[in-house]
């Protein structure tokens, strides 16, 4: 199990966290996303680490910006 916690800006409201939480949970592995709305903390637990550039990736297609 394996647990990572990146910072996503530009998300304002529930619709967000559905959508972050969404696009990220389509990752292979992933088996949990908490998403954090007052700051920004999105925390991605899965089987084995995921690399960065997918939640990256993930987090971009539903709008957003990775900033850690």
């Amino acid at each position: 199990m394996s647990t990572a916690t990146y910072t996503v800006t530009g998300m304002t409201c529930g619709h967000c966290v559905s959508s972050v939480t969404e696009e990220v949970e389509q990752i292979a592995g992933v088996t949990g996303v908490d998403v954090d709305l007052p700051t920004g903390r999105v925390t991605v637990t899965s089987d084995a680490p995921i690399a960065d550039g997918l939640i990256k990736d993930a987090v971009e297609e539903a709008g957003y910006k990775l900033t850690s």
